[in-house]
């Protein structure tokens, strides 16, 4: 199957959901990929210690658009 996440807010925890839901999605096989718009692209400022979006941005292994 093919997903595309569009993620455009700069809420961490939005975005540690959504990128949490697109590695499963890998691990399953699917086609996933991510596309950062607006806000989203503050992605790199929008973690905290209890919603730690780089983690999930570096185990994501899909397409990556910012």
């Amino acid at each position: 199957m093919k997903i595309l996440f569009i993620i455009t807010t700069d809420d961490g925890e939005t975005i540690y959901n959504a990128l949490r839901l697109a590695n499963v999605g890998v691990k399953k096989g699917d086609d996933v990929g991510v596309f950062m718009l607006g806000k989203g692209v503050l992605f790199e400022k929008s973690g905290t210690e209890e919603f730690n979006v780089m983690e999930q941005v570096n185990q994501f292994q899909g397409d990556f658009y910012v």
